[in-house]
């Protein structure tokens, strides 16, 4: 198969590397010569890193390099038989692309956007033939990184997804095919690791150390909330929120944060900026948490049951699998258990009395459970028998 490649960014070049590693020919466009040039060192330094540690030789190094050939054209697309795009998360951009795409590739070339917010149906509007249009989204660095979500727009004709899913795997990924809904799986799923953890910062409550050190310590997240929204940059994470909160009609349970927003504002991105929550200049002291049990435990408990009240809805609205759903949480976001899974051991009825009584102290629709969650409290079922 050749596979083309738009955008030779991040996501771009990462996806190129996965793509040739599985033995593909693969065109990464960028019509910026330099940004293609910046592609190559990182995929050349990538492969380097791989062979230092013995992963793969010299040999097989320069064998996938030679697999990717940078252009400047999309006349280079004529012979692709996918032609996947990762450019900035614009809609009208992103339509324009295909647009002048299609017209060059062949009939059956399968058209693809790896969108992290926007919705794939809205983009293969812009195709004379959207039924070969899918979402194939990877998560950054896309060569570590396991989960792709795979996501059929309202057009794609039966059977691509399976198609797309078996080729995923092909490239020695995890897919998980998800309904074209704002996030789809893990940006909906995880808003409330980063908006319950602010709200709380926001309240009072607690800091963002103590936050952290709750959700790390005592709920083995492998990053607390804070130094997560850091490392990703506020200048992603927070427009994720404000996208995913726009696109489901402002939903108060996605409803973006003052404190996250003048952060954005600032240019207090997060590690690429050297200040987010935290500084991170040369000798700069971090924040002291307040180690006290009790209010650990009633920070991880308000975070977790937002987040299992989540995937409880998506599962509700079919949005994926149960094991899709766990699937995703656990190798997309390195959670350290499915959520569902999660939400069986504390006990069904402990996670809606928890939201249950933040709704009642609140008074908000922020907090309300999931219909299906009431339902399996009510019949006395879990997630998962055993």
């Amino acid at each position: 198969m050749i596979v083309g490649i738009i955008g030779s960014g991040a996501m771009g070049s990462g996806i190129a590397h996965v793509v040739a590693t599985a033995g593909h020919q693969v065109y990464l466009l960028d019509k910026n010569s330099k940004a293609l040039e910046r592609a190559s060192q990182t995929i050349k330094g990538g492969l380097d890193k791989l062979t230092a540690k013995g992963k793969i030789s010299e040999a097989r190094a320069n064998e996938i390099y030679s697999q990717i050939k940078l252009t400047e054209s999309h006349q280079d697309f004529g012979a692709c038989e996918l032609v996947l795009e990762a450019v900035v998360e614009d809609l009208e951009t992103k339509q324009n692309i295909f647009k002048e795409v299609e017209m060059i590739v062949q009939e059956k070339c399968i058209l693809a956007t790896n969108t992290s917010s926007l919705s794939i149906t809205s983009i293969a509007a812009a195709c004379n033939k959207p039924e070969r249009f899918i979402g194939i989204h990877f998560f950054n660095p896309a060569p570590v990184m396991q989960l792709v979500e795979v996501i059929p727009a309202v057009q794609t004709r039966a059977g691509l997804a399976e198609d797309i899913k078996q080729l995923v795997q092909q490239w020695g990924k995890l897919p998980v095919v998800a309904k074209d809904t704002p996030g789809f799986i893990v940006n909906r799923v995880a808003r409330p690791f980063y908006g319950e953890a602010i709200r709380i910062l926001e309240e009072g409550i607690a800091d963002v150390s103590t936050i952290d050190w709750a959700m790390t310590e005592l709920g083995g997240f492998r990053m607390g909330p804070f130094t997560l929204m850091d490392f990703i940059g506020h200048d992603v994470n927070y427009r994720v929120t404000e996208t995913v909160f726009a696109s489901f009609f402002y939903d108060p349970r996605y409803k973006p944060s003052f404190t996250q927003k003048r952060l954005f504002e600032a240019g207090y991105y997060g590690r690429k900026s050297g200040r987010g929550f935290y500084s991170y200049q040369e000798g700069a002291a971090q924040p002291e948490s307040n180690r006290d049990e009790a209010l650990g435990k009633y920070i991880l408990n308000r975070i977790l049951a937002m987040l299992i009240n989540e995937a409880a809805d998506a599962l509700a609205l079919n949005i994926a699998s149960k094991e899709d759903l766990e699937t995703a949480m656990t190798k997309g976001v390195n959670y350290p258990e499915g959520l569902l899974a999660w939400a069986d051991d504390w006990g069904l009825e402990k996670v809606l009395e928890t939201l249950d009584g933040l709704y009642e102290e609140y008074h908000e629709d922020r907090y309300r459970a999931s219909v299906l969650l009431r339902k399996m409290v009510k019949v006395n079922k879990a997630f998962f028998s055993a």
